[in-house]
């Protein structure tokens, strides 16, 4: 077996392993996801995994794809269990990302596809990132580090590095790990305020 194999096997592995941990959490109650930032996720997820698959990324693509199913899943189960504050703002970060898909379908280069699709899925984040600011406990920091770790492993996993075939991946490593630290620091500070 080849070491793009086993990255690709553990890329899909901690993906699945994430979804387990964040799954678990919204039906003990705990995680209240955001519909808006998973719906964008699940398209991007799904373009990311085409590009990646016509580029020739090979195992290093499985993670995406898997992802973009789960994301599905998390923007249906975020509209029936998520968040209910939705904001002009989030309506907004909805329209500017899918606003932007129909730049990504008139670049004809790949580069400039996986930039577009690199930029829109960072911009996901934003509905999460409000909601968790006000709410960061009814978000689950380390499912966010073990994507993290997913997108690592995505990238080992990949068979022809060309700038199409792992920046994707790269990027979800960066917004991944932020995410996640920007939850423990909320969490941190409220507790902080709480104290006092």
């Amino acid at each position: 077996m080849s070491h793009t194999v086993l990255f690709g096997l553990l890329s899909v592995a901690l993906q699945l392993c994430s979804r387990a941990v964040y799954f678990t959490s919204i039906f003990r109650g705990r995680t209240r996801p955001h519909a808006f930032s998973w719906l964008i996720w699940a398209a991007i997820s799904g373009i990311g995994f085409a590009a990646q698959v016509a580029e020739g990324a090979g195992p290093g693509s499985w993670a995406r794809g898997f992802s973009a199913a789960t994301c599905l899943v998390l923007a249906v189960l975020g509209y029936y269990k998520g968040e209910k504050n939705i904001t002009r703002g989030d309506w907004l970060t909805l329209a500017v990302a899918f606003s932007a898909i129909p730049l990504w379908v008139a670049t004809k280069t790949p580069v400039w596809s996986v930039f577009i699709v690199c930029i829109i899925d960072t911009i996901g984040y934003t509905p999460t990132i409000r909601k968790s600011w006000h709410k960061p406990g009814e978000e689950t920091p380390v499912s966010y580090f073990i994507s993290t770790a997913c997108a690592a492993s995505a990238i080992l996993a990949v068979e022809n590095y060309t700038l199409s075939t792992w920046l994707y991946s790269a990027v979800l490593v960066a917004t991944n790990s932020a995410m996640g630290a920007i939850i423990l620091a909320r969490r941190s500070a409220v507790r902080s305020a709480a104290a006092a």
